[in-house]
C-alpha cells in the first residue's frame, strides 16, 4: 500500500540522511491500521486534512505505546517517540520508516529541537530515566543532566519526573518535572543549575502538571510558553522564571504546543487539537472526538480510530510547510498528519 501526498521541491531534501538502524526491520504499510478517507477540518485560514495511512508500521509489529513527543528537523524528517525498543523512531515526510535511536532512548517524553553553530540537536526529557539528554540526530548523547539536587526540592530521585524541556536564545535550558514536584528548572548553557520557579498550586504562576513547555518567539523578545496541564491552561514566563499571564484557559488538558508562524497548536488530552492565533485566541479546533468514552484513554485499540478524529493527542508538532503532525497517547502506537491546506 503506497499513499502519498506531494511536497514541493524546496520542501524535499535531494538526500534523506540515513544512520545505521539499531532495529532492522521489514517497515511495511499495515493494512489491518489504515483508513482511505481524508477528513477535512478546521476554518478559513486553519484548514487541515487528515492524510489517511500516513505512517508505515512495522510488519507483524506494533510501534508500542506513544507517550511522548514529535519534532520535525530542517530536513523534514519526523522524530517520534515510544516507549518501546524502537525508542525514539525517524520517518520520512512521505511516511516511510528510516530508522530509529538506540534501545537506550526508549521512554522518552518531551522533545525540543535546536540548531546550533549549523548542526541540530535534539533535547529530550527522558522521563523513565529522570533526566534530560542532548543528542545529535544520529542518536549520540552529547550530555545529560540527572536530578536537580541543588534545587532543595527533593528528598530523593524518584520525586523528579521531567516531562519537557526547552532552550532558550542563550542556551539555557529549561526543564518541567511535571509527573513529580511541578517545578520549573533552569540551567545555563553549561548546565549548570540557576533557579527553579513555579510549585504545585491553582493560582497564577503555580502547575497542576506543568506537562510540556516550549519557546515563544512570537512576540517582541521570546518567552516561555508552559501547559498547566490539570488547570487545563497556558501560561507565559520570561526567561528568568516571572510569570507574566495566563494566555489561555478552559482547555481540554493541554499537554503540549507547537508553534509555526504566529499559529500555536495545543495538544489536549482530552480528544481534540486546539488552534490559536497570534493573540492567543481560539481559533478552531481539530479532530474532536464526538465519543466520551475515548477521551483521554490510552487503550483504545486500532479497529476503533476513526481517521482524522482523535482520542488522546499527546504529541504535536509543525513542519516548515505547517503541516501538523499529532501523536495520540495509544498502547498500539499512533500518529497522524495533518496536511495543511
Amino acid at each position: 500500500m503506497t499513499r502519498r501526498f506531494l511536497l514541493t521541491a524546496a520542501l524535499l531534501p535531494l538526500a534523506l540522511p540515513v544512520f545505521a538502524d539499531p532495529h532492522p526491520l521489514p517497515f511495511l504499510a499495515n493494512e489491518s491500521l489504515a483508513n482511505t478517507t481524508a477528513l477535512e477540518m478546521g476554518v478559513d485560514g486553519y484548514k487541515f486534512a487528515s492524510v489517511p495511512g500516513w505512517m508505515k508500521l512495522p510488519n507483524n509489529e506494533k510501534i508500542g505505546n506513544t507517550h511522548g513527543g514529535i519534532v520535525v528537523d530542517k530536513a523534514g524528517l519526523i522524530y517520534i517517540t515510544s516507549d518501546a525498543k524502537f525508542s525514539i523512531m525517524v520517518y520520512q515526510p512521505d511516511g516511510a520508516y528510516v530508522r530509529s535511536f538506540p534501545e537506550e532512548f526508549k521512554g522518552v517524553h518531551g522533545m525540543a529541537l535546536r540548531q546550533e553553530k549549523g548542526e541540530e540537536f535534539i533535547y529530550a526529557a527522558h522521563l523513565s530515566r529522570g533526566r534530560v539528554v542532548k543528542l545529535r540526530l544520529d542518536g549520540t548523547m552529547v550530555w545529560e543532566i540527572g536530578l536537580p539536587q541543588e534545587s532543595g526540592k527533593y528528598e530523593n530521585p524518584g520525586q523528579y519526573k521531567p516531562t519537557g524541556v526547552a532552550v532558550g536564545p542563550n542556551g539555557h535550558v529549561y526543564i518541567v518535572d511535571g509527573y513529580g514536584q511541578n517545578w520549573v528548572h533552569q540551567y545555563d548553557e553549561n548546565q549548570k543549575y540557576v533557579r527553579s520557579f513555579g510549585g504545585r498550586g491553582k493560582e497564577p504562576g503555580k502547575f497542576q502538571t506543568c506537562h510540556g513547555i516550549a519557546l515563544d518567539t512570537r512576540g517582541d523578545k521570546p518567552l516561555l510558553l508552559v501547559c498547566d496541564r490539570e488547570n487545563r491552561r497556558l501560561q507565559h514566563f520570561d526567561l528568568d522564571g516571572n510569570f507574566l499571564a495566563v494566555i489561555a484557559e478552559n482547555l481540554r488538558r493541554p499537554c503540549s504546543v507547537s508553534i509555526h508562524g504566529q499559529t500555536v497548536a495545543v495538544a489536549e488530552l482530552e480528544a481534540r487539537v486546539a488552534i490559536l492565533n497570534g493573540k492567543n485566541e481560539l481559533v478552531t479546533v481539530l479532530g474532536d472526538n464526538p465519543d466520551k468514552s475515548q477521551w483521554a484513554k490510552n487503550p483504545v485499540p486500532p479497529d476503533q480510530w476513526k481517521d482524522g478524529i482523535f482520542t488522546a493527542p499527546h504529541g504535536c508538532s509543525f513542519d516548515a510547510a505547517g503541516n501538523l503532525f499529532v501523536q495520540d497517547w495509544n498502547a498500539t502506537g499512533r500518529i497522524t498528519k495533518l496536511k495543511k491546506l
